[in-house]
Order: C-alpha cells, then sequence, then structure tokens
C-alpha cells in the first residue's frame, strides 16, 4: 500500500520531464540544458518531498495522524515555530536522516543523469525508422505506466484516496500506507475548496431544531439561547481556570496510568467535583482555548481566533464583565501566537501576561518560561486585583509538557521517571501543586473556583482507531474547598464547551447562556461530541462513533479498544449519534458566520 502511494507521488513529479523529454527525443539537437533543467526540478521537489516525509514522523508521534496544512498553522509564527522544533533535540534525528537521504540521492541522481547523457550520444547507431518505432513505444508505454501510477487504481470509479490505505480495524496500519506528500498536498486541497471553509454537515435549519430539542428550548429559529435564572444570592466568587497543556486523562492515576505521574491532580480530584468522562472539544491549543473560554465546539479544520472578524462571543469574560469581573489571560509564552492576544482583547479580557513581562534569564526556550515561575509571577498580580475589591477571572495557559521539554532546576522537584515525557507530566503536576500552595496563603483563596482542564489530551499508551481518544478524554476538576461543602465524581458525558455554564451554575449569576454549552451539574447529554480535523467523534458509556468528512464512518465499543465496526448492527445508535454531533456542530456554525456577518 505504501509503495501504491509514493509511486503517486513520484508519478507526479517526473510526469512532465517524461513528456518534455518523450517529445523532445524525435528531435536532434544540443539538449544539455534541458537535461541539466529538468535535473534539477526532479532534484528539487524530491528534496521537498524528503523533506515532508521527515516532518511526517514527529507530527506523527504528537497527533497519531499523517502530516496535513495543520501543521502550517505555525507559518504565521514561524520564527516561534521553527524555534521550539529546534529547541527539541530528539526532531535532530529527523534531520539528521533527512540530510544523509537528500546526499545519497543527490549522488544516485547525477549517476543517473551521465548514465542518461551517454546513451543518448549512441543513439545516432539505430536507423530513423527504428529509433522513431522504438522511442514511440517506449514514450507511450511510459507515459501510461506513468498516468496508471499517478491514478493508483486500475478501477474506473475512482482515483487512489486516502480511504483506499484503511484495509484492516486497526489504525496504526491503516495509516502506515498513506504518503505524507499525499497527505500534505490532498488536506491543502480540501482547504481551498470553498465548499470546505464553513461546511456544511446538514440544513441550518434542521440542525438548529435539532440542536434546540436537545437542549429543550422552545424556540425553533435561534440556536442554544437559555435565560438562566440563577440564584437568590449569588457567590462573588473568584474563577480560576487553569489550562493544562496535553494533560490527557490517560496520564492519571484515576484513569488507570500505572506511573504515578501526577499524585497531586489525583489527591484533589477526590476532594472536588470530578467529571470522569469529559473531552476536549478538538486537538489543538487554540481549540481548547476557544472552547472553554467561549463554549462553542472546533469547526474541524477552521481556526477560531485567527480570522481577521473577530466577533463577540458570550463566555466567560463578556458575561463576567457585567458582574463587574476582571478579566486576564496568563500564558508563559508569546501571547501572538494563534492570535491569542488579539482574540481576547477583543472579547473582554482587560489584560494579558506573557513572556513580554517575564525576566529574561527566566525564559528558557520558545516556550517561554517554566509553568511554575508563571504561577508565582501570577500570585502577586491577583493579590493586585483582590485589593480592588472586585472579583478576578483568570485563564492560565501552560506549556512545560510540549516539546521543547524543560524541567527547569533548581527548584525543590525532581522527577522519579527517567523518561522526559513522563518526568515533564510529574514536573507539570508539581507546578500546580506548588501554584495551589502559594495560592492558599492568599486571602482570596477561601473564595475562589479553581478549574483544572486541559487544552487537548495527547498520544499515551495504545490508540486503537484513527481518532485517538487519549487525545480528546482530558480531565476536568473543579475545586473550591471552602465553597464546595461534598466532592462528586460526574460520570455523564461533558466536554470543554460545559465549563463556562457549569461554573456559572455554581457562581449563580442570573444571565443569558447563548452557547453549546450546558450546566453539568443540572443538565444531561445523550453523547459528547468532538473533533479532529478532518474526523468528528461522539461517546457515550459504551460507543464510539466516528465520522471522517472523506465519507466513512465507524462504531466501536471502546471500553476495551474494541476494533471491530459495529455499525452495521447498531445503525440507529450510529445514525443518532451522528445526527446528534451534525446538529450541535452545524447550529454553531451558523452562529458562528451569523456573529461574523454582524461585525462585518
Amino acid at each position: 500500500m505504501g509503495w501504491r502511494f509514493d509511486t503517486v507521488i513520484s508519478g507526479y513529479i517526473l510526469f512532465f520531464p517524461l513528456l518534455i523529454l518523450s517529445v523532445l527525443s524525435f528531435f536532434s539537437f544540443n539538449k544539455n540544458l534541458v537535461y541539466k533543467t529538468l535535473h534539477y526540478f526532479i532534484l528539487i521537489l524530491y528534496l521537498l518531498a524528503f523533506l515532508i516525509c521527515a516532518i511526517d514522523i514527529p507530527f506523527f508521534n504528537y497527533y497519531f495522524s499523517r502530516l496535513t496544512i495543520v501543521v502550517l498553522s505555525w507559518m504565521q509564527n514561524a520564527s516561534f515555530g521553527f524555534k521550539m522544533i529546534f529547541e527539541e533535540m530528539s526532531y535532530l534525528i529527523y534531520l539528521f536522516v533527512f540530510l544523509v537521504v537528500c546526499i545519497g540521492f543527490i549522488i544516485v541522481l547525477k549517476k543517473i543523469k551521465k548514465k542518461v547523457l551517454q546513451q543518448t550520444d549512441n543513439q545516432h547507431t539505430l536507423s530513423k525508422i527504428r529509433f522513431f518505432i522504438k522511442q514511440f513505444s517506449f514514450s507511450i508505454i511510459a507515459l501510461s505506466l506513468l498516468f496508471l501510477g499517478i491514478r493508483g487504481r486500475i478501477e474506473k470509479k475512482s482515483p487512489i484516496k486516502v480511504g483506499t490505505a484503511y484495509f484492516s480495524n486497526y489504525a496504526f496500519p491503516n495509516q502506515l500506507g498513506l504518503n505524507p506528500v499525499y497527505t500534505f498536498i490532498q488536506s491543502y486541497i480540501d482547504k481551498i475548496n470553498p465548499t470546505n471553509e464553513i461546511f456544511h454537515l446538514m440544513d441550518d435549519e434542521t440542525a438548529i431544531r435539532n440542536a434546540n430539542q436537545y437542549m429543550h428550548i422552545t424556540n425553533s429559529k435561534i440556536p442554544f439561547v437559555r435565560e438562566i435564572k440563577g440564584e437568590e444570592h449569588p457567590h462573588a466568587a473568584n474563577v480560576v481556570v487553569v489550562l493544562m497543556e496535553s494533560m490527557s486523562a490517560n496520564k492519571m492515576t484515576r484513569y488507570g496510568n500505572p506511573a504515578q505521574l501526577t499524585p497531586f491532580l489525583d489527591s484533589i480530584a477526590n476532594h472536588a467535583y470530578c467529571f470522569e468522562n469529559f473531552y476536549s472539544a478538538g486537538i489543538h491549543t487554540f481549540n481548547g482555548i476557544f472552547s472553554t473560554l467561549f463554549s462553542y465546539p472546533a469547526q474541524l479544520k477552521q481556526h477560531p481566533m485567527n480570522g481577521t472578524i473577530i466577533p463577540q462571543f458570550n463566555g466567560f469574560s463578556n458575561t463576567l464583565k457585567n458582574f463587574n469581573y476582571h478579566s486576564i489571560y496568563i500564558t508563559t509564552h508569546d501571547e501572538q501566537f494563534d492570535n491569542v492576544s488579539g482574540f481576547l482583547h477583543a472579547n473582554a479580557f482587560d489584560n494579558i501576561i506573557s513572556q513580554k513581562d517575564y525576566p529574561s534569564d527566566m525564559v528558557l526556550s520558545t516556550l517561554g518560561v517554566p509553568d511554575h515561575y508563571m504561577f508565582e509571577y501570577a500570585i502577586p498580580v491577583l493579590n493586585d486585583l483582590n485589593k480592588k475589591n472586585k472579583p478576578f477571572f483568570a485563564c492560565f495557559m501552560t506549556a512545560s509538557d510540549h516539546g521543547p521539554y524543560i524541567i527547569p532546576s533548581n527548584i525543590d522537584f525532581k522527577a522519579k521517571n527517567k523518561d522526559t515525557r513522563e518526568g515533564i507530566v510529574e514536573y507539570a503536576d508539581w507546578s500546580i501543586r506548588h501554584f495551589i500552595s502559594l495560592a492558599e496563603k492568599q486571602p482570596w483563596f477561601d473564595n475562589t473556583i479553581f478549574v483544572f482542564l486541559a487544552d487537548h489530551g495527547g498520544i499515551v499508551g495504545s490508540n486503537a482507531y484513527d481518532m485517538p481518544l487519549s487525545y480528546n478524554h482530558i480531565p476536568l476538576i473543579i475545586y473550591a474547598p471552602k465553597l464546595i461543602k461534598e466532592a462528586k465524581s460526574i460520570k455523564n458525558p461533558g466536554g470543554q464547551t460545559d465549563v463556562f455554564p457549569t461554573v456559572m451554575g455554581i457562581l449563580g449569576y442570573p444571565y443569558t447562556n447563548s452557547t453549546a454549552g450546558i450546566d453539568l451539574l443540572r443538565e444531561k447529554r445523550p453523547y459528547m461530541y468532538f473533533s479532529a480535523d478532518d474526523k468528528i467523534g461522539c461517546i457515550n458509556d459504551e460507543f464510539f462513533y466516528i465520522y471522517r468528512t472523506s465519507g466513512s464512518e465507524s462504531l466501536y465499543k471502546f471500553r476495551n479498544q474494541d476494533t471491530r465496526d459495529y455499525i452495521k448492527e447498531n445503525k440507529m445508535l450510529a445514525d443518532s449519534m451522528k445526527t446528534y454531533s451534525f446538529s450541535m456542530l452545524q447550529s454553531s456554525q451558523s452562529v458562528i458566520s451569523m456573529k461574523k456577518k454582524l461585525v462585518k
């Protein structure tokens, strides 16, 4: 299968050189300039292909997906992205292999060129008729074979597609046959297709009607809008949301990880509201920030914060502004990455603390300062806000659990695991402990709700499906020892879109909820849905439904990573999960599009 996809790419690279040489072979003149031009044409395109293959390996390790144009989302912050890559030493091996392959290819191609030129010089020994027949026959056969290689299949109905590589029930070998150049180009073609800019999973009117029925809303015209009465005496508590980089639930002992990586998170989960079946909206940090703060789902390949048009969303910052809250966003690195700063400032965040505010000697990499220092720096900032006698909303975005992985020295922490990627999780957990230990000493601690969740998960352990659940299954821990009287373990499915309404329910303020989220302490979902660029997932207690934008769909019993596809015998359930996911996503798309038009 891999040979077939590799041949497709080689076919595209070689087709025009073969066509040009075939035509010119019937004419007698000095072709050295042509050969030289085509030599460099082939050389450059193959070296670019090898570079894509080299990038694909760490990309796959991180996303469990072959390379797509998602990697280009870094290009708007190119220097940031390249620094982050080169500061991670494990990536250098791929650079080394790439250089070795390039050198070897250059040598081989020079030998081929030399041999071709020698054979060309001997062509005059043939008679003109024999020469013509030989050249014509060879050209037709070669071009036909190359065209067949490009098409990838002999069936008339369809050429080779990504789905052609999926031959088993196992995600890894299914993806192994794909060529990253093919997936990269195909994802670009999908991106520039106008129909993919705003997806059309189903009719807007039907989607809105369905979504409102799921949420028990009687108005069928406007999606999601509900008036929340609140409590007679709301709690004017501070809210601190900590988005933990890549903290998959699979990294926690609570969810079966034997390595004891997160002792503190595991401990506070026993004294908090802990949501066991909770999922990230997407697989990128920008998805996690947007969906957690503004309660709309990840819109497949779309980047919700990166557009020139920035609409207003009724999430934490805009809603709490009505109750005299001060909103602050705190991160370890450059606030401009993913256009976070511009988007949040346009959505009622009062100020942002980032790499520009920290001492330069504390910046360890492109990802800025280590997590624990970010928390230390923020304590006096929050103290100052507390002195103003107004509540605050603070969102932290950690970064340590992302390459380059750097465990800082000269701190009271030492990892038990020698593996750096496990040690960094221990450090991330220790940083949270360090933050809480500092916060406990502050006058605002008793009146603060702490919300711990991940921006997204990561590849942890074995993943049976082409949409790894470890990337979307994340923890949600709402911790407020002085405000939450009884710890609860909530089993109902939920996601990042539900954080805002759930916290608002704890605060008890009356407000208009016009988001795709629900209060998980008072309401229930039949399923939870999420996405991964070109896939949509939907889950309940037993089944995991996957819809791929290529058109295929599957239904798995995910508890034991069963790879059998149960969709045929459970078609009604699969259709129900599909309709729910599509309705919620399409309704959200409708709202976001409408908000952008209002800005225009």
